[in-house]
């Protein structure tokens, strides 16, 4: 018992440097700033190679993380977003509505609601930290900038390939990326349903919250996934059409990267997702960094980003969907060369506030 919960604290204090060193990076102005509806959540910052290319590029949705939670937003995903750019693709990374931000906007949830107490108790989230997504919105704005983004790129003239999209996110943004790919999925009588899977050659999701049963029974990021569903109650109903577990086999070809000593989403997330996928017959790839936590993912300073940016790289130059078996390895950055982007830390003035624990 004395040897778990000292296990327990080195993975804590762990997780927490690995936080710091994310955190503390400055944020990374785009070269373009687009919107894609009429709130003010719902814009993309464009991320461009830094040398130019005579022929189209692939383009990166890229989903940030955060729990769905409103402080935590695009900016701290900035950072590596420049970094995918710099290594020769075009990065749409996605704002979308998450937890209401202000009294205001709470006054309104619970509105709509019907709900006088909203305000005071699912408006507030938990002692943790803010509510956790909108229903519908959150998903709405995915299913929008999945839809629209392709076509802002074209338009601003930026150049893409509309035949090399893929879908990108980290957390909740990774089931960002998963949902969007499976809304082909969902039931036709549904607000997000699409009639065939959306024109994209791939997914990768990092540290996603993927399996949203597992996630519950984890209590992944204090409760987030039953604030996104709104309470416990509407959980039935709609856990079939949020859930990318529950929206399976796609198509569409998948990788999943998981840091082996994450505390915030857990593996047993993305192996459920897994698992759930080797059922349905939907080839997953999957990835797992050994020693890495949480955020060392979209680190452009820590070796696990190197490997997530080669596995973008490789969905994002495959044209077709190609179908193998489910294959699954581990890999060591620290045995892998990698490019430091010390740059980042020129200063250190952070973006959104360094996460308490439990919401990241």
């Amino acid at each position: 018992m004395g040897a778990d919960r000292e296990t327990g604290a080195d993975a804590g204090r762990a997780g927490e440097a690995e936080a710091a060193s994310l955190f503390g990076l400055a944020p990374v102005a785009p070269h373009r700033v687009a919107a894609y509806g009429d709130h003010r959540d719902q814009v993309v910052d464009f991320y461009l190679p830094e040398a130019e290319s005579a022929a189209p590029v692939p383009l990166v949705l890229l989903f940030h993380g955060g729990a769905w939670r409103a402080p935590y937003d695009r900016r701290h995903l900035s950072p590596f977003a420049a970094y995918l750019a710099g290594r020769g693709v075009v990065v749409a990374s996605v704002e979308y509505r998450r937890g209401a931000r202000d009294e205001a906007e709470k006054g309104q949830q619970a509105e709509k609601a019907g709900e006088a107490d909203a305000v005071d108790t699912a408006g507030a989230g938990s002692a943790a930290g803010p509510r956790a997504g909108r229903w519908p919105e959150t998903l709405d704005d995915i299913a929008a900038a999945v839809d629209t983004v392709p076509g802002l790129a074209r338009g601003l003239a930026l150049p893409v390939d509309p035949a090399r999209v893929v879908l990108a996110g980290h957390s909740a943004g990774g089931h960002a990326a998963l949902w969007a790919a499976a809304r082909h999925v969902l039931p036709p009588g549904c607000r997000w349903h699409l009639a065939s899977p959306p024109p994209v050659c791939g997914v990768v999701a990092l540290a996603p919250i993927a399996d949203f049963t597992t996630a519950r029974e984890l209590r992944v990021c204090s409760d987030a996934v039953d604030q996104l569903l709104d309470g416990e109650e509407r959980a039935p109903d709609r856990l079939p059409l949020a859930d990318p577990a529950a929206l399976l086999p796609t198509a569409v070809p998948t990788t999943l990267v998981q840091g082996t000593t994450d505390i915030d989403v857990p593996p047993p997330v993305a192996e459920a997702f897994a698992a759930a996928a080797r059922r349905a017959g939907q080839p997953v790839r999957m990835v797992r960094v050994a020693g890495a936590g949480h955020f060392p993912l979209i680190d452009p300073t820590a070796p696990a980003a190197r490997t997530v940016a080669d596995e973008i790289a490789h969905r994002a130059h495959t044209a077709r969907p190609v179908h193998t078996a489910h294959t699954a390895h581990t890999v060591h950055p620290t045995h892998r060369a990698h490019r430091a982007h010390r740059a980042h830390r020129a200063h250190r003035a952070p973006s959104p506030p360094n996460p308490p624990k439990g919401v990241r």
